[in-house]
């Protein structure tokens, strides 16, 4: 077609099409479903689709994902919601501080952030534990940055690399990964990630930028809590670790014991992301419910307002699964496998720098990660021996990159923080920016030896 091969002419459509896509969401404000959308009915039409295949490829992607994904990320948010609103992050952040002590106390928030950001979508982890940072900032006399930093590089980290969060759970589906190995994988890359781009990045930024909390919101949040009226800190650990420690055990009972083993066959089935998190979710009914001596129509009133915030976001997943199947469908994702195997690419790295470049453009990491993943998800098929669990955590760490003006969480944080522009740019662009690339200095490290 005008004169180009097909190969090329896939390519180059393909760079269209997702040129097309940044630019409406950035240029025209397009919400991202509608955006996907778009961009996946313009990929089949230009590419010479029948129209009746069009639809099924994008209804099979979209119902593919959202069958595993939605059903996941409705199961977390009320997790996540329990855990809130009665006290037991509070809790843990406490707990943490306390056994750390002042003069540590930046390394506290992070792995408290770390711990209660496992089950969280990032903005509610952050809305849940900015309170603290103001507490302990006055109590302390730390400043907020060095004390903050922490906090959003623990969020952050788990956010972009493990699961049940739903850039690295929709990467595991593309990619056909073993859940329970990318939980493995994503916490060994995760936590010196977060160490490096929160308490060591935090300490050096503080000496420049020491910043100046707003006094209205310290006013309004700095509220001290009472430990003796939440949850343990042991019972609150134990109901958010559970599907983690679950999901992990069957993916060691899978590797240890054979096929038709009875543990086996019973870790496989309460060991599966949904059956985890469905367990974890009725325990914290008990351990941060009715032992907290809170009713059922209030929890019902809790678990109902969670799931609101997820519906924009499981929408634009459903349609990143229809755009994906759409770049498969089409032929374009063999057209850019060949081109990676042809050029030696390493798959790891091009998953992080296709994710990369997309997050930069539209400034949302779920964006990024589903269409790299998608962009990606062919090279699998072609380069013997590619490890899926690690180019979904490539993924994850590209999405993270440079959250800069385009980004609703750079603005979140400016606010939150009191800062200007450029502060903002020095204080969490930069340990966004160390988080994404020492994570895949890390996945790389670990390519070594998966």
């Amino acid at each position: 077609m005008f004169g180009m091969s097909h190969e090329t002419f896939l390519l180059l459509d393909a760079v269209v099409t997702v040129i097309g896509l940044i630019v409406l969401i950035t240029k025209f404000k397009l919400h991202p479903f509608l955006a996907l959308i778009i961009a996946a009915a313009f990929l089949g039409l230009t590419s010479g689709m029948p129209i009746g295949t069009i639809i099924k490829a994008f209804q099979d992607g979209f119902g593919g994902v959202l069958g595993f994904v939605g059903i996941i990320l409705a199961l977390g948010t009320m997790l996540g919601k329990m855990m809130a609103e009665s006290g037991g992050a509070d809790q843990i952040a406490q707990t943490l501080i306390r056994a750390f002590g002042k003069d540590k106390v930046q390394w506290a928030m992070m792995f408290a952030a770390f711990l209660v950001g496992i089950p969280l979508f990032f903005e509610i982890g952050f809305v849940l534990l900015i309170p603290l940072v103001f507490i302990v900032a006055r109590r302390t006399g730390v400043s907020i940055i060095k004390i903050g930093i922490p906090l959003l590089a623990g969020l952050s980290a788990v956010h972009g690399l493990v699961p049940p969060h739903p850039g690295p759970l929709l990467a595991i589906g593309v990619f056909g990964a073993d859940i329970g190995k990318t939980i493995l994988y994503g916490l060994i890359v995760a936590l010196p990630t977060a160490i490096i781009a929160g308490p060591i990045f935090g300490t050096f930024i503080a000496k420049h930028i020491p910043g100046h909390p707003n006094q209205e919101l310290v006013d309004q949040l700095a509220r001290e809590t009472d430990s003796a009226e939440l949850p343990s800190f042991g019972i609150t650990l134990v109901t958010v670790l559970l599907p983690v420690f679950l999901m992990l055990l069957k993916t060691f009972a899978d590797v240890a014991l054979p096929d038709g083993n009875i543990f086996r066959s019973f870790m496989d089935l309460i060991g599966h992301p949904i059956s985890a998190l469905l367990l974890a979710l009725l325990l914290s009914l008990y351990t941060f419910g009715y032992k907290q001596g809170i009713g059922s129509s209030q929890m019902m009133k809790w678990l109902d307002a969670s799931l609101a915030p997820t519906a924009a976001i499981i929408l634009i997943i459903g349609a990143g699964g229809g755009f994906k199947q759409m770049l498969v469908t089409s032929g374009v994702g063999d057209v850019i496998g060949h081109m990676a195997v042809n050029a030696q690419i390493s798959p790891i790295l091009l998953a992080w720098l296709v994710a990369a470049v997309i997050r930069i453009a539209t400034g949302s990491a779920t964006v990024a990660t589903i269409t790299g993943a998608g962009i990606v998800v062919p090279v699998v098929g072609m380069i013997p021996g590619v490890n899926r669990e690690l180019l979904v955590l490539a993924t994850g760490a590209g999405s993270l990159i440079l959250s800069h003006v385009n980004d609703a969480g750079f603005w979140l944080v400016k606010q939150y923080f009191n800062m200007t522009v450029a502060e903002t740019f020095k204080t969490w662009t930069a340990m966004e920016t160390i988080l994404s690339v020492v994570g895949l200095g890390f996945i790389l490290l670990l390519s070594l030896f998966v």
